[in-house]
């Protein structure tokens, strides 16, 4: 397993510098310019100097080599400089966005906290309340529980962010007043009053995230579970006297787990993508919205950063998910 890991690894490297020249590319052949914010005052001169500042004037393979030197070789610097308290990076030209002339991954830092707070607790979330569901559901198949499970789910499927975002700030914030319509990015976590003016303001984005992944997996999980119930080593495992409870939540719970590492695993880096209509919606000041803010600003740098590091996030869990089919599948073996 190990061996299989680290050869993996190795075989992720082209792979990502492929995707990440498809990228460039890609934002290459974008429309706009990031010198159009500029005000119509200053000369062009001027302008001409800043595009050069900008790196705008050189060919295109320079600027990606150049990007590759910096997120590559000078941005672990910068992170071993600030665990280790060394100068590897000093001086060395990092990641800039053309929006906010800051290092990218300097913002991309401050604004991680709080897409975790709410992505990663919504993905929470949805796993703990999907995974009952599916179980049931396929155990109790065409029972009423499973009839209101697929109904739920298929209206989990069916209502895009953008609409149930507006319906709970709607209903929770506008006519019941319970929680606020905007996340407070500013607001510190010190005591069990100011702990649960978070949870508060959490409720709703949580609650529109956690609605489509519950409808995803919930689906996957009962699907998977009834295909496994009908197999033979189910009625050997009831033959041989087992109880119910050991053949289902052991036997048939671990084979049926199976493909869903792999929707859970690959869900992961979606469901970041997905939050940006979220976090915009609720105002919440993390990497959804900065995407967003930099895809309207033609922030070019800013733009492949982060969609590069969603491919990355992509990359591991999908290597993630096949190790623990090993895991999970004793007749799985990676030699």
């Amino acid at each position: 397993m190990l061996t299989y890991t680290i050869r993996r690894l190795f075989l992720s490297l082209p792979t990502l510098l492929f995707i990440s020249l498809v990228i460039f590319l890609l934002l290459q052949l974008a429309p706009g310019d990031p010198m159009a914010q500029v005000p119509l005052t200053v000369p062009p001169e001027v302008k001409e100097r800043m595009r050069e500042a900008l790196g705008l004037g050189e060919p295109v393979h320079v600027q990606y080599w150049k990007w590759l030197v910096q997120f590559f070789w000078v941005e672990p610097q910068v992170i071993i400089d600030n665990w280790f308290g060394t100068s590897f990076s000093e001086g060395k030209l990092r990641v800039l966005s053309w929006q906010t002339r800051s290092p990218v991954m300097d913002i991309v830092v401050q604004r991680m906290p709080q897409t975790l707070w709410v992505v990663g607790m919504s993905y929470i979330v949805g796993i703990l309340i999907a995974l009952p569901i599916g179980i049931y559901s396929a155990y109790r198949q065409y029972s009423l529980f499973d009839q209101a499970g697929t109904f739920v789910s298929m209206i989990g499927f069916s209502i895009p962010p953008f609409f149930s975002g507006v319906l709970v700030i709607v209903i929770f914030s506008v006519n019941l007043g319970w929680f606020p319509s905007i996340y407070d990015t500013t607001h510190v976590v010190t005591d069990w009053a100011s702990f649960k003016v978070q949870l508060q303001q959490m409720v709703m984005p949580v609650m529109v995230l956690a609605l489509q992944t519950t409808a995803q997996i919930s689906r996957f999980m009962r699907a998977s579970m009834l295909d496994n119930l009908n197999q033979d080593y189910v009625r050997t495992a009831r033959a041989k006297g087992l109880k119910e409870s050991v053949v289902v939540m052991v036997h048939v719970l671990r084979n049926s787990m199976i493909p869903i590492i792999t929707v859970i695993a690959l869900g992961i880096p979606a469901i970041f993508g997905g939050a940006i209509i979220t976090e915009t919606l609720f105002k919440v000041n993390g990497i959804g919205q900065l995407l967003l803010t930099a895809l309207f600003a033609n922030d070019l740098p800013m733009v492949m950063t982060l969609t590069f590091i969603f491919a990355i996030l992509i990359v591991l869990f999908n290597l993630i998910a096949d190790v623990l089919y090993g895991v999970l599948d004793p007749r799985i073996r990676y030699d």
